[in-house]
């Protein structure tokens, strides 16, 4: 296989796009907030610049000025950009376009692409993609009516869309979230820009999309020799897709390079910090990552000097605390912004602060080593057991809302949990995992199917065929942490009534237990007692979630559903929820069923994983059988598919192409065959049931056992 670095074009002394000392402030009445703050970066043609950072670092804003669409009270209050459409122009210089005039709205769309980040939202509902497309041409190309559809037609089959004349009058709704945004790309390169700015383009989106949409973005570039800027939290896309690298601290680019060098050299501590909190494919599983201490404060209240010494392992006394440090190179094309590298620096003494600031569960706080211990026994009897559970969904049409059909979400799932392990459902989205997830803890009533419970006094229930008013008791040993900690904490309840809810609800009446019992349960996921009076809007996304976590252990219980819990969270974040939720599991004795799309992050936290295809169990195994020797090809997809976080690794691929098969109208035989490489008329016609190839080891392949799949090997 051939390096992708070997397409992209060798960078020129003149950019295409240099930004300089960029501020943007906005003006509300409680203060000034400097979300950008003296950024600055170059954009070269036919490269990819990929801007990282904690989300609240400015990356967004940087970007959204260069086309003067900051969402007001914003402006732009200093700095410089200039543009050079021309090799040996001058340039023009954005910021000062009037915000409304011709010339700014003629390099939006025309010069200057835009791909935000959910499609859904970004798609006007009320529209065709065909409209929406054949509007931005014929503003920015001045082309009648048919030729614009011509031309956005042609684009949706350049962005390998099936089907284009049918897909130019569908409406969003009807479009899978990777055809949405092949649609947003299609639109945004239909007028040939020069510069495309991608806002984390991929983070909604499986891993199987994910790969095709930046093997598209990569294809396109050398096609048309544009420029990327790739906005992003995902380290591993980074790796995969960008040329050089831009890293983002509250509004500043503390360090900028070449890819190979911001990973395998990286200078400044948050850098390093960030690429330390990856999770890691090819590490043993159930190992603790490193967390950066505590969370980025808001641009309102930046720290003097440094804006990352609070949080800073290589914290200088006198020196990071005074005033901001310099961005300064180091090697050719290599910048940093640390006092470590300046003068003052190198005749201070670093004071390193303890190493449990990078460990544990991200507060400061060592990770008790009595706690690291986890086993899982092989002779005790299962918590749970899932027996062919089907959960089918009727189609109702006509005015008598007759049933002529039925999406079978589940169809035939079996799998069981021992107490005190994690078992992992992934897979892409539409493939059940949810929707099996939500019928453990009965919030769907199953078609077919048994969930047995093993309760208390060891007594075994089907939570199937329970009623409802034998499912209540039950629920206190079954809760759930959910994927979105902004929507799913209640913006009119403080801290206190939202963890102390369940307990009210089970009959805990005397408030001051109450209050008792959440401060040792804030104390628990590493929040503060005193912030139980505080409102969800005053903590960030990560502390939220240890609020929703807080909620889930309120009632001491034994079984716990995170359904993508770390999935919106930086990856720093991440890590401290990741090691968190593997702390309390060995000090509480938990057992997780954990559902996923991230592979990388199943691999750190499971036991066994249990790979899910349209309603059906393909493959059960633990994770070193599942990446080391995977036996079904759509988890070898699925593996082949996954970024890896080092750009030496970087190698071209062959995504997996087609969508995930219509659980209203599956295949025949196997529903993974028409996207299935190794598919014979066995494949067409059978359904092949899922087999023990070895002990613990199960797969639903006619051919498991004679073709040989790539997983991966460590480096």
């Amino acid at each position: 296989m051939t390096s992708t670095s070997t397409r992209t074009l060798p960078k020129t002394d003149e950019p295409l796009l240099s930004v300089r000392d960029l501020k943007v402030h906005f003006f509300l009445d409680e203060g000034t907030v400097r979300a950008v703050d003296g950024a600055s970066f170059d954009v070269h043609r036919g490269r990819t610049l990929g801007i990282v950072g904690e989300s609240g670092c400015g990356k967004s804003v940087a970007t959204r000025s260069i086309l003067q669409i900051v969402d007001p009270p914003g402006r732009i209050v200093a700095g410089q950009m200039r543009y050079r459409p021309a090799s040996g122009e001058e340039g023009i210089d954005l910021t000062e376009l009037k915000l409304e005039g011709p010339e700014i709205r003629a390099i939006r769309g025309g010069e200057v692409g835009l791909i935000f980040q959910e499609p859904m939202s970004s798609l006007s509902p009320v529209h065709t993609i065909g409209n929406q497309i054949t509007e931005a041409i014929r503003l920015h190309q001045g082309v009648t009516k048919e030729e614009a559809f011509e031309q956005a037609t042609e684009w949706l089959r350049r962005v390998h869309m099936a089907n284009p004349e049918q897909r130019m009058n569908e409406y969003p709704y009807q479009l899978s979230g990777g055809l949405r945004q092949r649609a947003m790309i299609a639109m945004a390169l239909c007028c040939n820009p020069r510069i495309l700015i991608a806002d984390e383009p991929t983070t909604a989106l499986d891993v199987t999309t994910q790969a095709q949409i930046l093997e598209l973005l990569k294809e396109l570039q050398e096609l048309h020799h544009m420029a990327i800027i790739f906005i992003t939290h995902d380290m591993g896309v980074i790796a995969e897709i960008a040329d050089d690298v831009a890293v983002m601290y509250l509004g500043l680019v503390v360090e900028e390079g070449p890819v190979d060098t911001i990973f395998h050299a990286p200078k400044h501590p948050y850098t390093k910090a960030l690429l330390s909190s990856i999770p890691n494919i090819y590490s043993a599983s159930r190992e603790r990552l490193p967390s950066i201490q505590g969370s980025i404060p808001h641009p309102q209240n930046r720290p003097a000097g440094c804006p990352f010494h609070p949080r800073c392992p290589s914290f200088m006394p006198e020196v990071c605390d005074r005033a901001e440090p310099n961005l300064l190179p180091i090697t050719q094309g290599h910048r940093v912004s640390c006092f470590l590298y300046e003068d003052v620096g190198r005749q201070v003494k670093s004071v390193q602060t303890p190493s449990a600031v990078w460990q544990g569960d991200g507060t400061g706080e060592p990770a008790s080593p009595e706690n690291l211990a986890h086993s899982v026994s092989k002779n005790e009897q299962p918590l749970l057991v899932v027996e062919d559970l089907k959960m089918h969904f009727p189609i109702q049409k006509g005015f008598l809302r007759r049933t002529v059909g039925h999406v079978r979400a589940v169809d035939g799932v079996s799998f069981s949990i021992k107490p005190g392990e994690t078992l992992s459902l992934v897979g892409e989205s539409g493939c059940g995992k949810t929707t099996t997830a939500r019928c453990i803890l009965r919030a769907l009533d199953p078609t077919d199917g048994s969930i047995l419970f093993r309760t208390h006094d060891e007594q075994v229930v089907d939570l199937a065929s329970l009623p409802e008013t034998r499912i209540r008791p039950l629920r206190r040993d079954m809760q759930m942490i959910f994927q979105d900690p902004f929507s799913s904490l209640n913006p009119r309840m403080n801290i206190f009534e939202i963890v102390s809810e369940p307990l009210l609800v089970y009959g805990m009446n005397n408030r001051s237990e109450r209050e008792d019992r959440v401060a040792r349960l804030l104390r628990q996921v590493g929040l503060r007692p005193e912030y139980m009076k505080r409102f969800p809007h005053a903590f960030s996304g990560g502390q939220r979630q240890r609020v929703g976590i807080a909620r889930a252990l309120a009632l001491s219980p034994r079984f716990i559903v995170a359904d993508e819990a770390v999935s919106a969270l930086d990856v720093s974040v991440q890590a401290q929820v990741l090691n968190l939720m593997l702390d309390l599991q060995d000090e509480l004795d938990l057992t997780y069923l954990f559902v996923s799309h991230d592979l990388s992050v199943v691999n750190l936290i499971s036991d066994r994983v249990v790979v899910m295809y349209v309603g059906k169990v393909a493959e059960v195994a633990t994770p070193p059988q599942l990446f080391a020797a995977p036996k079904h090809p759509y988890t070898a997809a699925l593996i082949e598919s996954l970024p890896k976080a080092d750009p030496r690794l970087r190698q071209d691929k062959a995504p997996l192409r087609g969508e995930v098969a219509n659980p209203a109208a599956p295949p025949s035989g196997c529903y993974f065959h028409p996207r299935c490489a190794f598919a014979v008329d066995q494949c067409r016609s059978e359904s092949p049931p899922l087999t023990e190839i070895e002990p613990g080891r199960l797969v639903s392949c006619h051919r498991a056992q004679e073709i040989e799949l790539v997983g991966i090997t460590q480096h």
